[in-house]
């Protein structure tokens, strides 16, 4: 798939000077997400994203790789593979898939949560793999949202939805949109990307129901982090937030220029492999 303007990362010169401002020894908190800071690249990044994802794209995406029949591939195969790809989208971070996943594992396991959590930490993000089969990156990562209803202003960059088509659509445009008050969020379509794709791949593996949750939900920041989307969740939803919320702390505040070292690290990681997911999935 190649489509003009899909890999926005174009300045490297402008994109080396952000990383080189992001990973200081004394960040905090509040210097993560900062978009308003964000090199260029990221905000075209967005634009694609917000003009492009609508309800039939989402559909269609949906139709092309939930069958999974692309091929039948272990984890840590998968994991390794995802050592080429850097995120678009993200102003945190320059470093590949692979070490962000384990800085995000390591963080969490060292403040003693349960095995399937640092699981999660590991392959949360396992469902990039739908770059490597021609997927542009805005069809793949980024902050996720609603599609099919008003978009929430906690969205990043509200501003790019102008040019969706789907703001044309009446029925598309209200609060409830095609949807019904408290129907559950496994009942809404949210833009397409890793999160909904890893959730499918491993939603009938031995991991439980929160670490399903933290799987789909993780780049649902408009939900998790700002609050909107609430008229959509039932007293599961209610439930499992807090649960991806706590993800969320280490998925985002586990980055910095640390290389974990992957091969010590890899027989701890292949045993929980075998504790809760089959020896190959099917992608």
């Amino acid at each position: 798939m190649n489509i003009e303007g899909e890999n926005p990362l174009k300045n490297l010169e402008e994109w080396d000077d952000f990383v080189e401002e992001r990973y200081r020894p004394d960040r905090k908190t509040e210097d993560f997400r900062d978009y308003d800071k964000a090199p260029q690249s990221v905000k075209e990044f967005y634009r694609l994203n917000h003009e492009r994802q609508t309800v039939e794209f989402v559909k269609k995406r949906r139709q092309t790789y939930l069958p999974h029949t692309r091929e039948k591939t272990g984890m840590w195969e998968v994991l390794l593979r995802l050592n080429e790809l850097v995120d678009d989208s993200d102003p945190d971070t320059s470093l590949p898939q692979l070490v962000h996943a384990l800085q995000t594992a390591e963080r969490i396991r060292s403040d003693d949560h349960p095995d399937w959590m640092v699981l999660v930490g590991l392959i949360h993000d396992a469902g990039k793999m739908l770059w490597f089969w021609g997927e542009p990156q805005w069809a793949v990562v980024g902050d996720t949202f609603v599609v099919g209803c008003a978009w929430s202003d906690k969205i990043i960059y509200p501003k790019y939805f102008k040019k969706n088509p789907d703001s044309q659509v009446p029925k598309y445009q209200s609060r409830l949109g095609i949807y019904e008050e408290g129907c559950g969020l496994d009942n809404v379509l949210l833009s397409w990307g890793h999160d909904e794709y890893i959730y499918r791949v491993v939603k009938d593996s031995k991991l439980p129901t929160e670490a399903l949750y933290m799987l789909r939900y993780h780049s649902f920041y408009p939900w998790h982090r700002e609050g909107g989307y609430r008229q959509f969740m039932n007293g599961q939803d209610r439930e499992m937030l807090p649960w991806v919320q706590e993800f969320n702390k280490y998925d985002l505040y586990s980055k910095s220029d640390d290389i974990p070292d992957v091969q010590s690290l890899q027989p701890y990681y292949k045993g929980l492999f075998g504790k809760y997911l089959p020896s190959e999935l099917n992608w």
